[in-house]
């Protein structure tokens, strides 16, 4: 993210959509053995049921059904999202910080309240999920929370004069001359590119997988998954996907020299919103390119911007807290999955396939 880039006044898509779609919570640790067992997390067992819910989940609305391969490849990657939280469950077991009965009905009730009964159960039917279901990601994902805010965010200390030296040594880029547009994007594209590495290594391989993929991260956004994970988990931008997707401010200027489509599409947004999926079509082969989704972050008037704007002092603020929890969320979970004794036995079951007719 630029400096610019402050400027960003996180806007909730909507607490209810949000919480509706924790579409990738954590494993279920009830189940049989054998083949309905696809891993197993210090012992404890993620099933088949579980992996193969939220593989409905992800695929429903899709044009057409994905192909085995394709298949595998999603249950694969739910699957590592599983044994993930799974872990951090377990974390928060060892720290007494798993959810209380309270805290999960006191969530719920937030959720539920813009909606009457019937239109709540409409929206858990939608996406093919029990109130059961529900209760039991949201108790998951509060744990999560307590965990990362306990082991990460609170050993995070920004002081008044991190802030003012951030805002001395980048004060010209304060100034705006011009409105400016805060976006991040996620883009799939259809053409192999070994340069693309997103948290799941997940890429594209032609126009179909494309689309699929593309469609797939649009259900999750209309559920509710936040716009920056799905963007560093998929997005294929490779300048862009580790930051969340984030392009920082783009001028009134620059905005109207990007392609029709897309500046059409973001000066209908308001901040928070997204758009439509929208095709990059190449103007010289009228061929499809890639596809984005927009999201439009904030809009900022014209004008110099002090330091001693609060706007300024917490924009500031958020972005070193940030910067400062996404290294220490890489590190501690790469030394908690370290640490973790974890059997992936569908990853060993797609290598045994895959060498079975290569023979």
């Amino acid at each position: 993210m630029t400096s610019q880039g402050m400027w960003n006044h996180k806007v909730s898509i909507g607490l209810v959509v949000a919480i509706l779609a924790v579409a990738i919570g954590s494993g279920c640790n009830s189940g049989k053995t054998g083949d309905d067992v696809m891993a197993k997390v210090n012992g404890r067992k993620i099933t088949t049921a579980e992996v193969e819910k939220y593989f409905r989940n992800q695929t429903a609305g899709a044009p057409q059904q994905p192909t085995d391969e394709q298949a595998d490849s999603l249950k694969l990657s739910i699957l590592r999202e599983l044994i993930d939280n799974e872990i951090l469950m377990q974390r928060a077991e060892k720290l007494g910080l798993l959810a209380t009965d309270e805290e999960v009905d006191k969530k719920l009730n937030d959720v539920k309240a813009p909606y009457s009964p019937e239109e709540f159960t409409k929206r858990l039917q939608e996406r093919n999920i029990t109130l059961d279901d529900f209760k039991r990601d949201l108790r998951k994902s509060l744990t999560v929370d307590k965990v990362v805010n306990k082991e990460i965010t609170s050993k995070i200390n920004v002081t008044d004069q991190d802030v003012a030296n951030y805002y001395n040594a980048h004060k010209p880029e304060f100034n705006l001359i011009e409105p400016q547009f805060h976006l991040a994007r996620i883009i799939v594209t259809p053409m192999p590119n070994p340069q693309v590495h997103n948290l799941k290594n997940d890429k594209a391989q032609n126009d179909a997988d494309a689309k699929k993929k593309i469609q797939q991260i649009m259900n999750r956004l209309d559920s509710g998954d936040d716009f920056a994970t799905l963007a560093m988990n998929y997005s294929e931008d490779p300048d862009t996907a580790g930051n969340g997707g984030d392009l920082g401010f783009t001028p009134q200027s620059g905005l109207q020299r990007t392609d029709p489509s897309t500046r059409d599409a973001v000066l209908k947004l308001k901040p928070g919103q997204y758009s439509g999926i929208i095709p990059l079509v190449n103007p010289q082969n009228k061929q499809v390119g890639a596809y984005q989704i927009v999201k439009l972050i904030s809009k900022e008037p014209a004008g110099q911007r002090e330091l001693n704007d609060p706007r300024v002092q917490q924009a500031i603020h958020d972005q070193l807290v940030e910067r400062r929890e996404q290294l220490l969320k890489a590190a501690y979970y790469d030394v908690i999955r370290d640490q973790a004794k974890i059997d992936n036995y569908y990853a060993e079951q797609i290598l045994r396939k895959t060498g079975q007719q290569t023979k």
